[in-house]
């Protein structure tokens, strides 16, 4: 984590990370939230209070992160109030950090100046409009997210300040060759183990599930066995590519389609042309000078290519013989492009001619003249394309339709659907999860779930959901969360309890027979009386995956075997199984002298995020933090 903050804490990457963030927030859609105040803060550090404003602005932008990442699926994700409760919490911890951060700069000294603000604010692509800053797209876009300049300076010299402080942090830390070593030493460890495993399965046929345990489960734990919401519905769909043309195109407007943008299939005039240059910024005289000689050598008949190995100073085209590959109007100097595509034949070479760069001798080596793409070839391209707009005209028409018809005639979609040729389709009940495309569309489903919808039975709006493909939806049964009967979920309960005893029956198995181990009893022993299978695993490693990950991290915390005797443990596997465990013997891996700059580098960064987390807990350690146990945050549907 640390590391990827460092690498990207300098320069013009930094500043391009705070703008994606600075436009995520601008993006969101977060003005609902920064209009309002309260008196609660959402934590105090040092006496600091972190206001819901702060919190608002983080929070959506953490929102923002999981939309992106679970796309479709975060909707239901985000129905989860025990989910959103740690995300709150987690912005909120996040918060609390960055504060001791801002003090703990404070405290050290770190400053960023007024220039760099300036500077990183001038360098945002998202403030720049054709590549140059624009200061009325900036205050535009920093309105929206309700700073005013001065306060947006200094969130941004707050952000800056921190990456100020984890650069210093992290570009001081390092880790010695001996460090190095001593923790490849660690990681490339392996041990030699034998384990039994008791399957829970197999001791299911000892456990029964009474009535009474069932009903008892059911009763204290009927949050677990909630249907979903669901919802049947009716919708049209209208999508411009299923448009059906009244009036074909016609080979008369194809043709005079292409007439009227035959410069969109000109292909420009190229020429290739190598150069001699000879560079003027010392004495431009004598260059001038050694140009014309040059110029006089060709008259002569020197070879151009040879001249340019040898005297030109562009030294890359120079190898090359001059050759600069291939140009188009508008690429070079203007005095090297008038000079270039003065020249009418291949083989031609110009006067000496000026430019800023120096004096050059210009020859044409090849040339590709202007061209048109022929009416014929573009014939089926251009019909295509008149089609499609054609067919977008006419979706926008019907589309004006449907949303006049579906909002006059509330109560169903029939007008709509005749006024456009179009289908009412009907969904069985269906929870939001599993709505069918194009419904499946969390733009379509934060409609759906909607009082206006859902209870009066009216026509929604129209809903694009992809470039001119649009629905309009409306509820014919809406059936509420509820939970389940008794009846529809007894099997799922006798499994889970049966799943429950016999995990506890097969831990305490397990205590019995490392009671035995313990004693002395040899582990294929115990497996030969109990009809288990002893599994062994030679030279074990830390990121294997062909053993349970439970017993790969106890192997590895368990001490080393002493002398005669192995190392043994009981380990609860997370499936609910459990297991004996002997360690037989530690590997010790061999590190050469000489380390891998990749192997340094792993170490160094592991060190650096231990470090840098241990700062954090110690700033949290010896700093009076207040976080009310509840706070409202009003959000936006």
């Amino acid at each position: 984590m640390l590391e990827k903050i460092r690498e990207g804490s300098q320069g013009l990457a930094a500043k391009i990370v705070l703008g994606a963030v600075i436009l995520s927030f601008a993006l969101a859609g977060i003005g609902g939230y920064l209009g309002q105040t309260t008196e609660q803060p959402v934590a105090e550090v040092n006496g600091v209070k972190i206001s819901q404003l702060d919190f608002a602005r983080a929070f959506e932008n953490e929102r923002g992160r999981l939309e992106q990442q679970f796309g479709e699926y975060f909707e239901q994700i985000a129905s989860d109030p025990t989910y959103m409760a740690q995300i709150r919490q987690g912005v909120v911890d996040r918060l609390v950090q960055q504060e001791l951060q801002n003090q703990l700069a404070i405290e050290l000294g770190l400053r960023v100046s007024d220039a760099q603000i300036k500077q990183a604010i001038f360098d945002m692509p998202y403030f720049q409009i054709g590549g140059q800053f624009s200061n009325d797209r900036y205050l535009q876009l920093i309105r929206q997210m309700n700073f005013q300049p001065d306060d947006f300076r200094e969130y941004l010299r707050e952000e800056m300040t921190r990456d100020q402080l984890v650069s210093a942090i992290a570009g001081s830390d390092f880790a010695l060759d001996s460090e190095v070593k001593q923790a490849l030493v660690l990681q490339q460890q392996t041990r030699d183990v034998d384990y039994i495993v008791l399957d829970k399965e197999k001791l299911k046929s000892q456990v029964t599930v009474s009535e009474s345990e069932i009903k008892d489960y059911y009763d204290l734990n009927q949050d677990q066995f909630m249907s979903p919401e669901q919802v049947a519905l009716n919708y049209i769909e209208l999508k411009a590519s299923d448009m059906e043309l009244v009036d074909p195109v016609t080979d008369e407007q194809v043709r005079a389609y292409y007439d009227e943008n035959q410069a969109q299939y000109l292909e420009e005039e190229r020429r290739r042309v190598s150069h001699i240059l000879v560079e003027s910024s010392e004495d431009a005289e004598a260059a001038k000078a050694k140009a014309q000689g040059l110029y006089s050598q060709l008259q002569s008949g020197a070879d151009f290519a040879e001249l340019a190995q040898t005297h030109s100073d562009d030294v890359a085209s120079g190898e090359l013989g001059g050759d600069l590959d291939w140009i188009e109007r508008d690429m070079m100097d203007p005095e090297f492009e008038t000079a270039a595509f003065a020249l009418a034949n291949v083989g031609d070479y110009s006067e000496v001619v000026e430019s800023e760069f120096g004096f050059h001798i210009i020859q044409l080596t090849d040339l590709q003249a202007q061209e048109v793409t022929a009416f014929e070839e573009m014939a089926a391209e251009l019909r295509a394309e008149l089609e499609q707009n054609a067919k977008i005209d006419a979706f926008y028409g019907k589309q004006e339709e449907v949303r006049e018809l579906a909002f006059e005639v509330a109560d169903t979609l029939d007008d709509a659907a005749v006024a456009a040729n179009l289908e009412v389709k009907t969904t069985e009940l269906v929870a939001r999860n599993l709505l069918p495309a194009p419904l499946n569309q969390p733009a379509v489903s934060r409609v759906i779930f909607t009082p206006e919808l859902l209870e009066d039975g009216v026509n929604s709006e129209v809903i694009e959901v992809a470039p001119e493909h649009v629905v309009v939806v409306r509820v014919l049964e809406h059936k509420p969360a509820a939970v389940k009967s008794l009846e529809e979920v007894t099997e799922q309960i006798t499994a889970r309890l049966e799943n429950e005893k016999a995990s506890e029956l097969a831990k305490d198995k397990a205590h019995t027979l490392f009671a035995q181990l313990e004693e002395g009893k040899s582990l294929s022993d115990i497996a030969a009386s109990e009809s288990l299978e002893v599994k062994s695993e030679a030279a074990l490693a830390r990121q294997t995956y062909a053993v349970s990950p439970a017993l790969v991290s106890k192997a590895f915390k368990m001490p080393h075997p002493s002398e005669g005797a192995s190392s043994k443990a009981m380990v609860e596997l997370n499936n609910g199984d459990a297991a004996l465990l002997v360690v037989k013997a530690v590997n010790l891996a061999e590190v050469t002298d000489e380390l891998e700059p990749q192997q340094k580098q792993s170490v160094t960064r592991a060190q650096v995020n231990k470090n840098y987390l241990a700062l954090l807990s110690a700033l949290e350690g010896t700093a009076e933090i207040v976080k009310p146990s509840s706070f409202e945050v009003t959000e936006e549907n």
